[in-house]
Parts: C-alpha cells; structure tokens; sequence
C-alpha cells in the first residue's frame, strides 16, 4: 500500500462500555469513512450487532492488507468471547483486551501500517485490574511511543484547548507549574495547529482568577507565566497572555480572535470545551511521532449497549485524525 492508502485505526475500546456501539451504530448509518480499520474483538462487534439488531457486513483484516471498503474490518484479537460482553459491568477481561487493542495499534503506527489512531473510551479501573501501573491512553501512548514532551489538546472546528497539567490534582497542578513546561505546550499547539493554520493564535490563560491582577491574587501569572509569554513573542510567535480564563473563551470562539488556547490546569480547559462541543469535541495527544485522537467522553456504563449515545464525537475524531494525518504527509 502507498502511504497515501495505509488505514487509520479505530481501537474499539471496553467492550462493555459504549466504545464498539457507537462504531457499530456509525457505520449501520453509513457515515464510516473508507480506508478505516477496527482493533479489537469480533466475537464482540458480531454479537453487538445482533443485539442491537444491525446487519453489518464483518472482514478480518490484517495489517498490510488493503481494507474493504465496503465492510467493517477488523483486526481480531481473539481475546474474548460473547460470555465477556455484560453491558456497564467492571470485568478485568474486558479491560486487559482493551489495552492489548491500545497498544497493538500504537506499534503499527509506529511501524507505520496504520496512518493514525482514533482511540474509543477504556475504564481505567478495569485495566488496571490486570495493568495497575496503567494511567490511561495519552500517558501510555507517549510511553510507547518514548515521547517525553506531549499534550493534551481538546479541539473543535472553532478552537484547540491544549493544558500544561491534566490528570492530577488542582494542588499538584500548582505545585508543579513551571515556565519550561508552559513553553513546551506552547511549542506543541504551535507545531500542531501549524499543519492547517499559516500562523496560530495562540492566547495563554493565567492560573488565578483575573490572571492574578498584577499580583493582588498569586504571583504565579507575572512570575511564572508572563515571563514565558515574553520570551515567546522574541522569538516571533503570536501568542499573547496571561488571559483572565473566564473571558478568554468566549473572545476565541465568539470573536474568533485565537486558534489556540493553553490551560494551566485540567478543568480549567475541560469544562469550557465540554459545555461548548460535548459531542463535537476531539481529545488530542500532541507531541507523539503518530497521529492519536479520541472521542471525548467516558465509556457511560450507564447507558452502554441501549442504542442512545451519541455518535457525533467519533466522526469529529476520524475527520480530525485524517486532516492531521494529511498534515504530516504535506
């Protein structure tokens, strides 16, 4: 296959939760892009098509062969049995297939036989069952990929959320702010936006409130990331700060002054984009040599397997991966 024709990959996620559903819904609705592949488990996707009463056409498919257009190919891991499909149950089986998908599929990108990664929701609690040092995609997908700077970036059409910290705590996110590592996110949104925008905007939130007003609220802003943004314009880039984090959404999306914005903190950047795009959102790993995105919720065992969730974040997610995947081969 040219590079051009090399497949992107869907990891179908916990088979218990959501993740191969709404695959499985998106392609009965035709919205399946050509040239896309699915690492998982078939005895899964066979039986949740007849429980959701789909008739779907299946191919097992294997890395280096070109994919049928017309039916759902999948690579079959043969780790699980119908008996392991138990909508919204917590099972150690299920989350140990997940992580096999996860990192398989990291390999070939890789080794490139994949052009890029669209991974579905996991629970972490049930990998880590089996995997207890397992913190979660972007942080396992860096690890394989031996990538020590990366990001994770929440995009839209309208804006890209990139955050300095994400899963830890709102202490340790303080506690460990530091100008290197603001200007290395800085740096990847650049380098990541730069693939379809001439020159990114990029607008740095302060981490207290009013970005600190001038240090009435924490010297944080003017010490730590003022001096960052400084050094940033010198070298020529558009980015500008520290920016009130209550404001400067609604001047990026409304106004459309930014391409970018940099969050210090985890909900400081998820809780904007989620009220905004819920289910257009597309969560990025920024910094790997492979194209990863995701689709931006959870694995909803609540709902998993009843035909209600929505499909709109995995079609975001594919038509994200493929304009970064174009990006990379321009």
């Amino acid at each position: 296959m040219s590079a051009t024709n090399v497949p992107l990959a869907i990891t179908m996620g916990d088979a218990n939760g959501v993740g191969p559903e709404i695959l499985l819904r998106y392609f009965s609705d035709g919205g399946f892009p050509s040239s896309t592949v699915v690492y998982g488990d078939m005895a899964i996707l066979e039986s949740g098509a007849d429980r959701l009463d789909l008739n779907i056409p299946f191919k097992s498919w294997r890395p280096t062969e070109a994919p049928d257009p017309q039916k759902l190919n999948v690579f079959d891991f043969g780790l699980l049995s119908v008996h392991d499909l138990q909508p919204g149950k917590l099972s150690k089986s299920t989350g140990a297939a997940a992580y096999q998908y996860i990192k398989s599929a990291t390999e070939d990108a890789l080794d490139k036989k994949i052009s890029g990664i669209v991974t579905l929701p996991i629970n972490k609690l049930a990998t880590q069952m089996l995997f207890p040092t397992f913190r979660g995609h972007t942080d396992s997908i860096a690890v394989w990929c031996d990538t020590k700077d990366y990001a994770m970036m929440l995009a839209t059409e309208e804006i890209a959320v990139s955050h300095v910290s994400a899963h830890v705590s709102l202490a340790e996110a303080i506690r460990i702010l530091n100008t290197a590592r603001i200007e290395t996110v800085i740096d990847l949104t650049r380098t990541a936006l730069s693939s379809f925008v001439s020159k990114p905007r990029i607008a740095v939130c302060g981490l207290n409130p009013h970005a600190g007003e001038q240090g009435l609220m924490g010297y944080e802003d003017e010490e730590i990331i003022k001096p960052v943004i400084d050094h940033c314009q010198n070298m020529g880039w558009q980015v500008s700060g520290p920016h009130p984090a209550d404001t400067i959404f609604h001047r990026a999306i409304h106004a459309d002054e930014y391409d970018g914005i940099i969050c210090m903190y985890h909900d400081q950047g998820h809780a904007p984009m989620k009220l905004f795009a819920f289910q257009r959102g597309v969560n990025v790993t920024i910094g790997l040599p492979i194209v990863r995105t995701s689709v931006d919720h959870g694995t909803a065992f609540d709902i998993a397997w009843k035909g209600i969730a929505f499909t709109d974040s995995l079609a975001h997610a594919l038509e994200y991966a493929r304009k970064m995947v174009a990006g990379k081969q321009a």
